[in-house]
């Protein structure tokens, strides 16, 4: 498994209108500007296609940041 830094990195690529460094561990996903469904339909891809780990929409609700995300990704890897 990456690190939490590489996790947030490959992730804040799939957002496409974030500058790099825009994301951290702390961040709350649902405050990136823009925010939609469409995101969170990113963020479920990118972990399927990365990590081969599929989240569903309770993962996304218990989740508030990246770091959450992260955790969750790692769980379901065990």
């Amino acid at each position: 498994m990456n690190s939490i830094e590489e996790f947030t990195k490959g992730l804040e690529v799939e957002f496409e209108d974030l500058e790099p460094g825009t994301l951290s561990s702390a961040t709350n996903f649902r405050s990136i500007k823009g925010w939609s469904s469409m995101h969170a339909l990113i963020i479920i891809a990118y972990i399927d296609a990365n990590f081969n780990a599929l989240l569903n929409g309770a993962d996304l609700k218990s989740a508030q940041t990246i770091q959450d995300l992260y955790n969750i990704t790692i769980e379901k890897l065990k």
